[in-house]
């Protein structure tokens, strides 16, 4: 009972959360990028094609091992491997067989963190979100679907994970909460900075196998 409890609220605390960004109410941060003025001007023009504003997030309120890097790969995976390690709050993109791109990122909450093997059987730019039945049941009122945009809970990309050909209704996706990276924040799904995502979900093709350890 308690555990059903404490997962009831932590669905509560994520749809009011969801709900405020889309409100506009939400506490936000002011990100101080720490660029050049070259360098932010030229960050901007890369994401200026993008159907919705990307914020630029000052990498420097980060722990630098959440950071993006190119980095020695985790052995024993065939290269084109997401490799997910929740307990280091890291994912790995298996390039080669001795180099790999790491990226930080927000994992599940107790009580929701998920591990297995999936495949990426969808990916989408600005996803629009659908709730599930079960945050529907417990915020009356949630609507069917919450469209595409900055403050969407999806970020600027997905990736949908399914296995054995059905959809485990968990996602590796950008965040418009940038702050939660590095932390057991999720109902689950997998989490990364909106910049971080759009450079995975490039590099990643659909049917690229999963690990989420």
């Amino acid at each position: 009972m308690v555990g059903q409890t404490a997962r009831i609220a932590h669905i509560m605390r994520a749809l009011l959360l969801a709900a405020s960004l889309l409100l506009g109410t939400s506490c936000t941060s002011t990100f101080e990028p720490g660029l050049s003025k070259a360098e932010l001007a030229n960050r901007r023009q890369v994401y200026a094609i993008e159907a919705y504003p990307v914020k630029i997030v000052d990498r420097r309120k980060f722990d630098p091992r959440f950071r993006p890097a190119v980095v020695a790969a985790p052995g024993g995976y065939d290269v084109g491997t997401i490799v997910v390690n929740t307990h280091e709050k890291l994912l790995y993109l298996i390039r080669s067989d001795s180099k790999a791109d790491r990226y930080g990122i927000a994992v599940g909450a107790a009580g929701y963190a998920w591990k297995g093997t999936a495949t990426v059987a969808r990916k989408a730019m600005w996803p629009a979100w659908y709730p599930t039945d079960e945050m529907k049941q417990h915020a009356l009122g949630l609507p069917e679907r919450i469209p595409p945009g900055e403050s969407n809970p999806l970020g600027a990309r997905a990736l949908y994970l399914y296995q054995g050909g059905r959809d485990t209704l968990y996602r590796i996706h950008g965040t418009s909460e940038p702050w939660t990276i590095g932390t057991e924040a999720s109902s689950g799904c997998i989490r990364l900075l909106n910049e971080d995502i759009i450079d995975l979900y490039s590099k990643v093709p659909s049917g690229a196998a999963v690990i989420v350890l």
